[in-house]
């Protein structure tokens, strides 16, 4: 159900999920495509984070090639949250 009916000259969700996989699509080489599909079924957070940040460095003209899959993995390592180790001792 949509209740975004005041402004009709506003691109439906639809509409911007398409712009945002076409403009991924000239961003990021198909290996790296596909992982940045794989980790949107994994953590959907974190496949939106790095999305917008492409989008964001492309319009600002920063990306003059497409993106291979080792970039892409240094893009993840960088945005991802550092993990926390547990220690636990038995006396």
């Amino acid at each position: 159900m949509s209740y975004d009916q005041g402004d009709p000259n506003r691109p439906s969700d639809e509409e911007i999920l398409a712009q945002k996989d076409m403009i991924l699509k000239q961003l990021l080489s198909p290996e790296a495509r596909l992982r940045l599909n794989n980790v949107r079924m994994v953590k959907p957070e974190l496949a939106g984070v790095v999305e917008n940040y492409l989008i964001g460095m492309a319009s600002q003209g920063k990306l003059r090639s497409q993106i291979t899959d080792d970039q892409l993995k240094q893009i993840l390592l960088s945005v991802q949250q550092p993990k926390r180790d547990f220690k636990i001792e038995r006396r």
